[in-house]
């Protein structure tokens, strides 16, 4: 009896968020939703406060320049080591990248790559890196080994 009473918590917790009118029922909304109902929102590009702001004069959406600090591509091979194996996640603690980026780690000897953020630190880009236990482990990578890794941007 105890679990029904939280499976009825979660699911009276999760509509409690909705403002869903279903047909036949009473609610806040001045009409039921149908299958017709499509609502799209313009989200301006670049951080811009509304779409206007971010158009030029024909209308169109103005392309949003690259980020200068962002990589791309390869960025090179690095010797890694195991990270602080208690901070969770997929990561790569690396001085092949300036600012935190998506990216990925391959490893030559398993021939498996893994998505990773890719987390600036302090050091010439010949420094070794940190690879996170869980990155470490999904690459099959020796934990007390210091695996060298390729290491690609986006």
């Amino acid at each position: 009896m105890g679990m029904r009473w939280v499976i009825l918590a979660i699911w009276a917790s999760a509509l409690a968020g909705c403002d869903v009118v279903l047909p036949g029922t009473f609610g806040t909304g001045s009409q039921p939703v149908s299958d017709e109902t499509s609502i799209e929102t313009p989200v301006a590009p670049g951080g811009q406060d509304s779409v206007e702001d971010a158009s030029d004069a024909d209308g169109e959406f103005a392309p949003l320049a690259p980020d200068p600090e962002v990589s791309t591509g390869t960025l090179g091979r690095t010797v890694a080591s195991l990270g602080n194996a208690a901070e969770p996640g997929l990561w790569l603690k690396t001085p092949l990248v300036s600012v935190e980026q998506p990216g990925r780690v391959y490893f030559p000897d398993t021939n498996t790559t893994v998505d990773v953020t890719l987390i600036p630190i302090d050091g010439p880009e010949t420094a070794g890196s940190r690879l996170s236990l869980a990155a470490m482990q999904a690459l099959g990578a020796p934990l007390t080994g210091l695996p060298e890794v390729d290491v690609f941007a986006g």
